[in-house]
């Protein structure tokens, strides 16, 4: 049975969503992005179905390094759809329903009013007699971010963010053309079969790359940036052309590249992990970062400190570096609270040592008595700093076990990462699998004595191993989907714990930025963004910062040496004063004028943190480049620009930085730090371009740009 093709059309006034229904039944994206544009009836029909599926048994038409064009999403047809409204959000269930297999699939989108960001997520559900083993579900699946036109091929361009240890975000850029190659002219072919994709592996979302991507349109500046909301590494994103248009189609983990399988049995369920889509129409990446960026803010968890940034200390980075002890600690903690440090966190050493070293004792989470003797032991160090107005906070690894940890062998197998039978085991330690309720339960106790008992008002909860696929923890089942499993279960105990202590802080970090995604981030209240000990470098981790996190979760380490320059401890303050400071360093060893340039980079701080819960990203240079010698990040409200600008060493001492939403503006720059810096600027308000010097190579600055028009925008 047939119907007359429809259009059905959702949104709000920044994002209008379009979904082609076919004569067949087939529904497709036909258009996402600003309400009106082309006229429906003359929008192609793009080639890719809402939700792609593949399963044992039913694959796709056309192989290749693919996961669209499958045989069971281009089976689904409309069912039914509705829209509903939940306070500041619209969403749009659509029903679709394969009447060979009788698998149904729920598409909800969601966006937030006003933000143009579209959120999708999928749900299966098994209403035939037979089960269907998953291989593989789209979380997203849009087949038009083009025309179905060669030449806008030719003007886009892929986005992505390498992301390693000590070298976190660093975006790459590319024609879309060097992966997708023309294949038009006089002899017609099928779609390609290779093109350009990403995936992420292990428990790590962010090794390798970030769970993150983007096309843009060097000509027009329309831009499509997507995340993957999964907080571990399998995920998967691919974005090629498909019937001379550009398509993305973001996946959880998959049979093919993370060994997932899922039998959906008759009666029922599985969810995929959320996507989602932001859009600029002609901003370029500035404009979709700031978009994802009020959308992040709207998507997670409410939290006091989103509002608050309260001043870190921690004691480890280019510090007391995992040795901590009552002697080192008490002076650092005067240290930091003469700086203007609000909280003050003992990093990791603090725990059991006394066994010839704690990596790999570590999981009851005792204090090593060794580093803090006397009847008191660490509690003379938290008391000292609730004296110092300070509230106190502990490193974490929570979610591994030492293979020397007591916890080892108190704890059963069935709590732990298991393949074949056998316990994983990775660099001296164990993998707690979350699903289980001892090893959920050890987690619960350990939190509620920390913080319950002990009055820690701050967890830093890091992840230094691999385990590797995941677990098979349960008969028939793959290690991709117990990781899954595991990830989930993850999510859910940091919902519990945040649930009994709302006014807890807890701080995203795992080897640096090797977890950095939205899952853990729309929870945790900070991500810590490198483990980078070189100031130097990082300047670009700290400027690429706000394209995966929003300005106030982006903890940057601020880490002042006795041995630094005036120049250099300015450039180390100046890494973190559009972000979160992370305060640490030998600041009790400093000199008086070093000592001075901390306490004036705190103070700075402090007097425009109000600001930066509200501000939106731009890159006045461009997204930097790891080498880049002059780096530029601006944070802007609708009053307020707020601008660091670096200049590292092999450069001119003037740049042109560009500020297009200041343009035709009069306006003023003051520098805010340091005081004693010899900048010059000079702002021209037609091209909107700010002329700075820096003199000195290294050296940083945060300056403040206020339109001077009353009635300026």
């Amino acid at each position: 049975m047939t119907s007359a093709p429809q259009i059905l059309r959702w949104g709000h006034r920044a994002l209008e969503v379009e979904i082609g229904v076919g004569e067949d039944g087939t529904a497709r994206l036909t258009h996402v992005g600003l309400p009106g544009g082309t006229p429906p009836e003359r929008r192609s029909w793009p080639p890719l179905p809402l939700v792609e599926v593949t399963a044992a048994g039913h694959g796709r038409g056309w192989s290749g390094n693919h996961l669209v064009g499958t045989d069971l999403g281009g089976r689904l047809r409309h069912r039914s759809h509705h829209a509903t409204r939940d306070g500041g959000w619209h969403t749009l269930t659509v029903h679709l329903h394969d009447p060979e297999t009788e698998l149904v699939a729920e598409v909800t989108y969601r966006s937030p009013d006003g933000i143009p960001v579209l959120r999708s997520e999928v749900t299966l559900r098994n209403e035939g007699r037979t089960t269907l083993h998953l291989e593989s579900v789209s979380s997203l699946a849009v087949g038009c971010l083009t025309p179905q036109d060669p030449a806008a091929i030719d003007a886009a361009d892929l986005l992505w963010a390498e992301n390693d240890w000590l070298a976190e975000c660093r975006w790459q850029r590319q024609p879309m053309r060097l992966t997708t190659p023309s294949l038009s002219g006089r002899v017609s072919y099928g779609h390609g079969r290779a093109g350009f994709a990403l995936n992420g592996q292990g428990t790590w979302s962010s090794c390798g790359r970030l769970p993150m991507g983007g096309l843009t349109d060097r000509i027009t500046g329309r831009t499509w940036v997507w995340q993957i909301e999964h907080n571990g590494g399998g995920w998967r994103w691919e974005c090629e052309e498909r019937d001379k248009a550009a398509y993305a189609a973001l996946f959880g983990p998959t049979d093919t590249h993370h060994g997932w399988r899922h039998p959906l049995e008759p009666g029922a369920v599985f969810r995929t992990v959320p996507a989602a889509l932001s859009f600029s129409a002609d901003g370029g990446p500035d404009a979709a970062f700031a978009a994802l960026t009020r959308y992040r803010r709207a998507q997670r968890r409410p939290h006091a400190d989103h509002q608050r940034l309260p001043v870190i200390f921690n004691d480890y980075m280019n510090c007391l570096m995992g040795d901590p002890t009552t002697e080192k600690l008490l002076p650092l903690i005067d240290a930091a609270a003469d700086a203007g440090a609000e909280y003050f966190v003992i990093d990791a050493g603090w725990y059991d040592g006394d066994n010839g070293g704690w990596w790999d004792t570590v999981g009851a989470w005792e204090p090593a008595v060794s580093r803090f003797p006397g009847t008191r032991g660490i509690h003379e160090v938290l008391d000292r700093i609730r004296e110092r107005a300070m509230v106190p906070g502990l490193w974490l690894e929570p979610e591994v076990i030492g293979v020397r940890s007591p916890m080892a062998k108190s704890l059963p197998d069935e709590a732990f990462f298991r393949r074949d039978g056998a316990r994983v085991r990775e660099a001296g330690r164990h993998h707690l699998d979350l699903r289980h309720p001892a090893a959920r339960a050890h987690l619960d106790q350990v939190v509620d004595r920390l913080v319950g008992e002990w009055g820690v008002g701050y967890l830093k909860l890091d992840h230094n191993v691999d385990p590797g696929s995941g677990t098979s923890a349960h008969p028939g089942e793959t290690p991709g989907a117990g990781l899954l499993g595991h990830n989930r279960a993850h999510l859910d105990w940091l919902d519990g714990v945040l649930d009994r202590y709302p006014h807890l802080v807890v701080e995203n970090c795992s080897s640096g930025g090797m977890r950095w995604d939205h899952a853990l981030l729309s929870r945790m209240q900070l991500q810590s963004t490198s483990d980078q000990q070189n100031l130097h470098l990082y300047a670009p981790i700290a400027a690429s910062a706000p394209t995966a996190v929003t300005p106030e979760q982006g903890a940057v380490w601020a880490y002042p040496q006795p041995e630094d320059s005036l120049d250099e401890v300015a450039f180390s303050m100046a890494n973190a004063l559009l972000g979160r400071i992370h305060l640490s360093g030998r600041i009790a060893e400093l000199e008086p004028e070093a000592r001075a340039l901390v306490h004036e980079a705190v103070a700075a701080y402090k007097a425009i943190r109000a600001d930066l819960p509200q501000a939106v990203p731009s890159w006045p240079l461009g997204l930097p480049a790891w080498d880049d010698p002059w780096i530029a990040l601006a944070l802007h409200t609708p009053a307020t620009t707020y601008l660091t600008a670096w200049r590292r060493p092999g450069t001119d001492a003037t740049a042109t930085l560009h500020l297009p939403h200041l343009r035709d503006t009069a306006a003023r720059a003051d520098l805010l730090y340091p005081s004693v810096s010899r900048a010059v600027s000079a702002w021209t308000p037609d091209t909107a371009e700010l002329s700075l010097t820096l003199p000195t190579a290294p050296s940083a600055v945060l300056l403040r740009i206020t339109p001077t028009d009353p009635g300026a925008p």
